[in-house]
């Protein structure tokens, strides 16, 4: 796990929102988050290497948000500050979702056969895309990043995913996005605006979207698993605010299995549910053998869990 070494408080933001540090922390649950002068990529490095610890991957996944430019894909910049040539590389974008999509693909091409050492990373530098007239999401955005390496089971384990599901709801598609840096809204076009490059969200809507599909989502993936839900060792959630965090005891979690680092880093967009397991997993939250949801939202609406075995 990586958090940028620059510590922003809600203080030092409050006067640029025209809104209290209070008001700050009271609506988003975000006391503090970093802010990165380093690039994606320049992050993605600096956790690939610290998980890869000199070995070489067969292949390298970059499950982030932010890209470098839209040309080539990110995956080339994370590798090119690797410095490893000849390793393939490519992208899983589900936004927010982006490393637990990107978890269940490459956790599919291992148990195929088609690798066996594959680099997942997720770097966001999200705060450069903040808009600081839109106060309740700017205050939530922050940047870090995170990585594993995946491999096959030794043998005789049983690690891996219990349950997985994924469902999107596009009736949501306008409640967060960034709508510039294609051809809806492609820079050269004049009736393109500075906003349109920069995140806006509908914050309520969003919310109130999102909670009428919690429920059907944990029961598909208990369901798959075999477990109850408290039955986990350990909550894992995507950090996407304060209320977030928050809610999972009226889905029947004990609120002391949920890790909660929001308030802290803020929203890491993707790289929110690796850095709460990297965190989890220094804090001795999860140990091997021991079971964990991982679950998250993200633009769309899309919504993911996972019961995975560690």
């Amino acid at each position: 796990m990586h958090a940028p070494e620059q510590v922003q408080t809600a203080a030092e933001l409050a006067d640029r929102l025209g809104r209290s540090a209070q008001w700050i922390v009271d609506r988003t649950g975000v006391a503090e988050r970093r802010v990165s002068e380093r690039s994606m990529a320049e992050m993605g490095a600096i956790v690939g290497r610290e998980v890869l610890a000199g070995e070489r991957p067969d292949l390298i996944v970059n499950a982030s948000l932010t890209p470098i430019q839209l040309i080539p894909d990110s995956s080339i910049f994370v590798q090119h500050e690797l410095g490893m040539q000849g390793v393939p590389s490519f992208s899983v974008h589900a936004t927010c979702l982006s490393f637990l999509v990107g978890l269940h693909t490459v956790g599919a091409l291992i148990e195929s056969g088609a690798y066996r050492k594959i680099l997942l990373v997720s770097a966001e530098q999200g705060s450069v895309c903040r808009d600081f007239d839109e106060p309740e999401s700017a205050a939530l955005i922050g940047d870090g990043a995170a990585a594993a390496l995946v491999e096959p089971c030794a043998d005789g384990e049983d690690t891996g995913f219990l349950g997985y599901a994924m469902r999107t709801w596009p009736e949501g598609s306008d409640l967060a996005e960034l709508r510039g840096c294609g051809t809806a809204h492609h820079p050269n076009d004049p009736t393109t605006v500075p906003q349109d490059n920069l995140f806006r969200m509908r914050g309520p809507r969003l919310w109130r979207l999102a909670l009428k599909h919690v429920d059907e989502m944990l029961d598909e993936c208990f369901g798959q698993a075999g477990m109850a839900r408290d039955d986990v060792d350990v909550v894992i959630p995507h950090q996407a605010s304060g209320p977030m965090v928050e809610m999972f005891q009226k889905y029947g979690f004990s609120d002391h299995k949920v890790v909660k680092i929001v308030g802290s880093y803020g929203n890491c967009i993707a790289a929110s549910l690796p850095m709460t397991l990297a965190h989890a997993q220094a804090t001795g939250r999860i140990q091997r053998g021991q079971t964990a949801l991982l679950f998250g939202t993200g633009a769309g609406l899309s919504i993911g869990a996972a019961v995975l075995k560690f």
